[in-house]
């Protein structure tokens, strides 16, 4: 059978004359193909969701990327510090995660260049003087607009916390269209539905996240990877997670919902192949 493309649905050179192929990609002959672009995702993360607290934000998503329906790879980190300031979590298509993540080290690394710090020994001064997470959020945003308008979008979902140049706690969301929205609790995806609730009614205004505390925002960031393991069906229990504060980004990319399985499903009536 022949697999190329200039053959597919061809009629016979012997009887219509030869086949005009000057539309196909150049390695199949033609001079001038047309610019392609990514039509829908194929490889994706889920939800992603964020809290802010009183002396910072904690930000969680699983470590899923979901090949279709298929739960093909489960050690994909989806948070990524961008400097002791700021954290950027991805939800959507891993590929263009990996590029805006690529896009980000090298602006970590012209602003390291270009200040004269050293990552982990910077100075007081030099901290302070580190992009913050308001402005890597509008940095971000713009990039995101640009491949829209340029009808070339990245299919990402993206969550920006940290601390703004007054070292205050921020926390904002950027999309495949560029649109920009800030609250005190955010999320992605199913996250929106399914942790939204449970996070605006712990915090349901900025006072509230002025009021709360570190280790209150973590248990509730806790509850909702709990509920969004057993309601999302692109999701697993294991979940990178990040607090941002002045003392700097606390990442752990190994947490796991202890005793949260499907065991108990077994003991349902109607499931598998019981005798009832």
């Amino acid at each position: 059978m022949n697999h190329a493309p200039q053959a597919w649905g061809r009629p016979r050179d012997d009887i219509y004359g030869t086949y005009n192929s000057a539309y196909l990609p150049q390695h199949h002959g033609g001079p001038g193909a047309p610019t392609t672009h990514t039509q829908s995702p194929i490889v994706t993360g889920t939800s992603v969701i964020a809290l802010k607290y009183a002396h910072g934000v904690v930000i969680a998503a699983d470590n899923l990327a979901s090949y279709g329906s298929l739960a093909r790879f489960t050690d994909v980190h989806r948070l990524k510090p961008f400097n002791r300031k700021a954290v950027v979590g991805f939800g959507g298509d891993v590929s263009d995660m990996q590029y805006l993540d690529r896009l980000l080290q090298s602006l970590d690394t012209q602003e390291k260049y270009s200040g004269g710090g050293k990552a982990g020994h910077e100075t007081a001064e030099e901290i302070k003087a580190l992009m913050s997470a308001k402005n890597l959020h509008s940095y971000l945003s713009k990039v995101m607009y640009k491949r829209r308008s340029d009808f070339n979008p990245l299919w990402n979902s993206m969550l920006v916390c940290g601390l703004d140049e007054h070292d205050e706690p921020f926390l904002a969301s950027a999309d495949l269209l560029g649109t920009t929205f800030s609250a005190p609790t955010l999320a992605t995806g199913f996250g929106a539905h399914l942790a939204q609730p449970i996070l605006r009614r712990a915090v349901p205004d900025e006072k509230a996240s002025r009021e709360l505390e570190r280790e209150r925002a973590v248990e509730i960031v806790n509850e909702c990877m709990k509920v969004l393991f057993y309601r999302d069906a692109r999701s697993m229990n294991e979940y990178s997670i990040a607090v941002v504060s002045a003392e700097g980004v606390e990442l752990r990319t190994d947490a796991k919902l202890e005793n949260q399985s499907w065991a108990f499903a077994d003991q349902i009536k109607g499931y598998g192949t019981q005798t009832v």
